[in-house]
């Protein structure tokens, strides 16, 4: 049965149609993912299907009865309030009646007295058998989503926030249940317990997503939102990502044919003129079809240009952690005795449920945290760029091309001057979208644009917190292929479980009670890892622990030694600099090209010595502050 028909559906904000006469029919019992570029109009196409948005043109059909729920983007700015007054706010004046019970219900446990009218309106929905009923519904439902009903939702975190959302669609019932970037702030467990709770509860949906595992497991149909056309496709998103491949290539043929005849009339016109010859009218206005047709077609939309400058080369010890602890006053420990080497680079994953402590250990490794007890010991010339999820570092009140250049028209990237529309071009923002404020953005074009910010210094310890989130198929790909190819030193918070096979070498997983496991490979190894000792029926016999001999200290020689090598390399860098400089030089060439070669090999050579003073530095420095067994 067909729960929701779009017929012709057309929507604008000025240049293009956002999208032009959608046709759409979703099924009872369809499980439909809805995929497009960041601004694609997504978000938009829900909301007029609930009825937030008017279209332009076109009509929007639901069947008889049929009720819609909306987990939206974000949290609303004015949504206010204590969990259950907010779930049962989605049910119009029924929820307000509701929730003044409950109000009644607390004072009345609270051993006040209520007046005879709040007797009379306590007796009314105790009398109402199906208010009576959807009043415990309303709290199985906030039960199910491990929620206070008295909390304020301005304490929560976003991930609570995104569980009181979907809690207050789910409360109306709804026959179809559209969900906008549902894994948005969630944790790994969360995610795993909202797949298996929307496979029972919810059978007709219609989501956004970047999670890709997310998107594998629900999504029984992929309908594709591209420059304003929608298709469908009843595959898989594997199947998806070949077919759309191949429509892509298809287009690409037919476009360059239709170009190559443009080009051939437009050029026979010109000689036409040039020769004062009569032209063929016919042939003229086929020619002016033909650049209509051009001016109207949407070319494929370019892919972000991704770049990373690392900046100096580390040592190679970055961080080394040893008996690590840490907990707030009167909490409860949020790291216990954790000891980690991060070698230059490493790629470390940070897996961990919401409030486990994530932020608070980057904290620590960075050094912005005094640990409640053991040491946290850095390597020379860190250079550490930070990607925040709240994306408190952008300005939400300049303009994009202002949150990046400060209001001037250049900006330096990898010690080359760039026009700031130029590089804003490469993130994708037109010259008018770089002008608007941050305001108007979109959550995906916002963490375009603050990766935008960060590349324009160079780093060499990269600390990203949950860089995936409203990024785009195509974006989130290009970001991954740049992070695996980056030389720096990388730690990652993610909840994308694609995202984090894709990217890190190792894991650092928070098990509870501030123990903090570490692990080879990214998520799927981890949980090999982790269910490995379970699969063993047999007890583990450990073998005896050898002898460990008493760790020696730095001779009086070493000991000098380890205080002048951070002086030596600084030297040889320097000399490595101003001879690279050297060759950058295109008169260098000029005046002294008998010079080129023997200074290449000078550059070779020091690079040797440079790896050598790094690596004795190591040798020392493992000797100076040996790990505890």
């Amino acid at each position: 049965m067909a729960l929701v028909g779009i017929r012709n559906l057309t929507l604008g904000f000025g240049g293009h149609d956002l999208f032009e006469d959608l046709n759409l029919q979703l099924e009872e019992g369809e499980r439909v993912a809805l995929v497009g570029r960041n601004g694609s109009g997504k978000s938009t196409l829900m909301k007029c299907l609930f009825g937030l948005v008017e279209p332009d043109a076109g009509n929007i059909e639901l069947g008889r009865g049929v009720r819609v729920g909306l987990l939206p983007q974000d949290v609303p700015v004015s949504l206010t309030g204590d969990v259950f007054s907010i779930v049962a706010g989605g049910l119009g004046e029924r929820g307000e009646r509701l929730t003044r019970f409950l109000t009644l219900e607390q004072a009345a446990a609270a051993g006040s007295l209520p007046t005879q009218e709040h007797l009379g309106s306590l007796g009314e929905i105790l009398g109402n058998e199906e208010d009576w009923s959807l009043f415990k519904e309303i709290e199985a439902i906030i039960t199910r989503m491990n929620l206070d009903p008295a909390a304020q939702l301005q304490h929560l975190s976003g991930g609570q926030k995104r569980r009181v959302l979907l809690a207050r669609a789910l409360a109306t019932k709804p026959h179809l249940l559209m969900l906008d970037e549902p894994t948005n702030h969630l944790d790994i467990d969360t995610i795993l317990w909202l797949e298996e709770f929307l496979l029972r509860v919810a059978p007709t949906m219609l989501f956004v997503t970047h999670d890709r595992a997310f998107l594998r497991r629900m999504a029984t149909r992929v309908i594709e939102l591209d420059r304003g056309a929608l298709r469908s496709f009843e595959c898989s998103y594997e199947q998806w990502l070949e077919r759309k491949s191949e429509l892509l290539e298809t287009e690409r043929e037919q476009n360059a044919r239709f170009d190559k005849k443009l080009a051939k009339e437009e050029g026979w016109l010109r000689q036409g003129i040039k020769a004062r010859r009569t032209r063929n009218e016919g042939r003229v206005r086929a020619l002016m079809e033909l650049r209509r047709q051009r001016a109207d077609r949407r070319d494929e939309l370019k892919n972000v240009s991704f770049s990373l400058e690392t900046g100096r080369r580390s040592a190679k010890a970055v961080i080394r952690a040893k008996d690590l602890s840490f907990s707030y006053p009167g909490s409860e420990p949020l790291v216990t005795g954790l000891t980690t080497n991060i070698i230059r680079g490493d790629k470390i994953g940070l897996i961990g449920p919401n409030g486990s402590g994530k932020t608070t250990l980057i904290r620590l490794l960075l050094g912005n945290l005094e640990p409640t007890s053991g040491t946290v010991q850095q390597g020379y010339n860190l250079e550490p760029l930070y990607f925040d999820q709240l994306r408190e570092s952008l300005d939400e009140s300049r303009s994009v091309k202002d949150n990046i250049a400060d209001g001037k028209d250049m900006v330096e990237i990898g010690g080359q001057q760039r026009h700031i529309y130029g590089y804003l071009s490469d993130f994708l923002f037109t010259a008018d979208r770089a002008r608007s404020p941050v305001s108007t953005l979109s959550g995906g074009e916002k963490n375009r644009l603050l990766l935008a910010k960060l590349f324009t210094r160079a780093t060499n310890l990269l600390i990203m917190d949950e860089p995936t989130n409203d990024l785009d198929v195509e974006t989130l790909e290009l970001l991954e292929q740049l992070l695996v190819e980056y030389e720096g030193t990388l730690i990652l918070v993610s909840h994308d479980r694609a995202f984090l096979n894709n990217v890190v070498t190792s894991t650092l997983v928070f098990e509870g009670d501030g123990r903090i496991g570490e692990y080879a490979g990214g998520y799927d190894d981890w949980l090999l890892q982790r269910t490995a000792p379970e699969a063993s029926s047999a007890p583990e016999v450990k073998p005896p622990a050898p002898r460990r001999p008493k760790p020696r200290k730095l001779t009086f020689r070493e000991r000098q030694e380890f205080e002048e090598l951070p002086d030596r390399i600084s030297s040889v860098e320097d000399e490595i600099a101003t001879s690279e400089a050297q060759l950058s030089d295109p008169e260098f060439y000029r005046r002294s090209p008998l010079e080129v070669n023997p200074l290449v090999e000078r550059i070779t050579s020091l690079k040797k010595e440079l790896d050598g003073l790094y690596l004795r530095w190591s040798e020392l420095d493992e000797i100076n502050s040996p790990t505890q067994p």
